[in-house]
């Protein structure tokens, strides 16, 4: 039996869909943590299946450091315009942004392995699939710049 508050918590935290947090806490037996983790490991696999669709809705977003010596410009693709549009893929953009501008990667490879600035406990990229879960559709960094002044 599902304990409806757990579910409530679930779908806040984690912003997957219902149904999904639904069968998380089903096949944990309502434990939150673990079912995260399960939503986490769904996440890989869905970011796995999507990964060939096409990606033709771009958007950029920037980060000017407070100090404005250094400012970041990336681009991050979605399938469409409804998900680029969406304020949490809007606020993912900006995220990566600020990421970009506090630890400098050389390119997206290195920037996709990064510990993520907020949260070290996850990397980039596992930020970019559980946006991928959240969307049920394929999301791609494709470039960004870094200046400094």
């Amino acid at each position: 039996m599902i304990d409806y508050s757990k579910l409530k918590q679930l779908r806040e935290e984690t912003g997957v869909s219902f149904s999904l947090c639904k069968k998380a806490l089903e096949e944990t037996n309502n434990n939150i943590e673990k079912a995260k983790k399960l939503l986490s490991k769904w996440g890989a696999s869905k970011a796995e299946q999507k990964s060939d669709r096409s990606t033709g809705q771009p958007a950029f977003f920037s980060y000017v450091h407070h100090n404005r010596k250094v400012a970041t410009l990336v681009e991050l693709q979605c399938e469409t315009d409804f998900v680029s549009s969406n304020k949490e893929f809007q606020t993912l953009g900006q995220e990566i942004a600020i990421q970009i501008s506090s630890l400098n990667p050389d390119d997206v490879d290195s920037l996709l392995k990064q510990e993520y600035v907020r949260d070290p406990s996850k990397t980039i990229e596992a930020l970019v699939k559980e946006a991928i879960l959240k969307f049920g559709e394929n999301i791609v960094i494709k470039r960004f710049v870094r200046w400094t002044v």
